[in-house]
């Protein structure tokens, strides 16, 4: 159990969630060191620590794996308007209990007229797709000024030169919906061919070389789908609170229990806070090879001790400061998908033009 930032994360199978009064009492059990994770569960733990977290603290809950939530708990959280958010291990998100949400109507049907209006979608997703690219290739220049090695830096900076390309081309047309996603995906890949080299140390260790996601085949792809969740949730948060559905978006296509605004959202996030996050702790070796677990079939997971750490770092880098471009104020990363947020939802409303991504300069 970890409280962070007013989000309170369960990541000990078998944790229990009650309600007393205007608090939440949260029993963790502590199992005997070595048991496996298949195992662990109230009857194996050899004592239970306890923590009462009043209701007013919190603004949501993530819990990870099996563990239990009353209903008096829950509809707690309910009244105060704090979400819960059941996620796998790994952190794939399998259901988000919310109250009925106080927003806008009439922002909500902009939106879901501009989702279904395939020109507004694309221009939408032209910029989404933009903003990512344009990222991508700031943390590949970042990469490149960074090595020493020759032959890397021109590695780098020929893939920095093919992302520059095709934003050029992007600026050029107004390509439909299946070439934006097709154009986002080629410069995804372009990235991912020379991410491994922005790695400094613990390359053998963290070697990487095509992303993977359901499940990770090494430990980068464990670290990378890990904090994509931790941005996915921060983006529901900052979607719902405005008055707009996350699930309802215009670059990722619709589908069930698919939150695809907040993948939209989330897109320019991706490269310069949670890739870079990645390539930090590993350079500075805080991410180690005992952090992960190696499961039958492949799939490579994390230990509690590396699930932990990886929170706690992506929070305390969610508290750093960052001037935002077109705001031209600083602010903390964690109001960053609020603002972003807001700004589309000005779009949706005909006060912008265009919808504006966070470029991080």
């Amino acid at each position: 159990m970890d409280l962070q930032q007013n989000t309170l994360y369960l990541t000990t199978p078998g944790t229990y969630v009650a309600r007393d009064h205007l608090t939440l009492q949260v029993e963790v059990p502590v199992y005997p060191p070595g048991l496996p994770p298949e195992k662990r569960n109230r009857e194996s733990a050899t004592e239970t620590r306890k923590l009462s977290v009043p209701i007013h603290h919190l603004e949501s809950i993530c819990i990870f794996g099996a563990s239990t939530i009353s209903p008096p708990a829950m509809d707690l959280c309910w009244e105060h308007g704090v979400a819960i958010n059941f996620l796998s291990e790994n952190g794939y998100l399998q259901a988000r209990v919310t109250g009925v949400a106080d927003t806008s109507v009439t922002l909500r049907r902009a939106q879901f007229r501009a989702a279904d209006d395939p020109a507004r979608a694309a221009a939408i997703g032209r910029q989404i797709v933009a903003g990512k690219i344009q990222n991508s290739r700031n943390s590949l220049l970042r990469g490149g000024r960074e090595t020493e090695d020759a032959s890397e830096q021109a590695q780098l900076a020929k893939a920095a030169d093919a992302l520059a390309q095709q934003l050029s081309d992007l600026g050029k047309t107004h390509p439909p919906l299946d070439q934006l996603r097709g154009a986002e995906g080629m410069a995804a890949q372009t990235y991912f061919s020379v991410f491994g080299l922005m790695l400094k140390q613990q390359r053998a260790e963290f070697a990487f070389t095509t992303r993977s996601r359901r499940p990770p085949r090494d430990r980068i792809n464990c670290l990378l789908s890990f904090l994509y969740a931790l941005v996915r949730h921060d983006c529901i948060a900052a979607l719902t609170s405005i008055g707009l559905d996350p699930f309802v978006g215009f670059l990722h296509v619709d589908r069930p229990n698919r939150p695809s605004l907040a993948l939209d959202l989330m897109e320019e996030f991706r490269p310069w806070l949670a890739d870079r996050l990645v390539i930090t702790l590993i350079n500075r070796q805080q991410m180690q090879p005992g952090h992960f677990n190696l499961r039958e079939g492949g799939a490579v997971e994390f230990t509690e001790a590396g699930r932990k750490l990886v929170i706690k770092a992506y929070q305390e880098r969610k508290q750093e400061s960052l001037n935002h471009p077109l705001l031209e104020q600083n602010l903390r990363i964690a109001q960053l998908p609020f603002v972003q947020a807001r700004i589309l939802a000005r779009h949706l409303r005909a006060d912008l033009p265009d919808y504006l991504p966070l470029v991080p300069k």
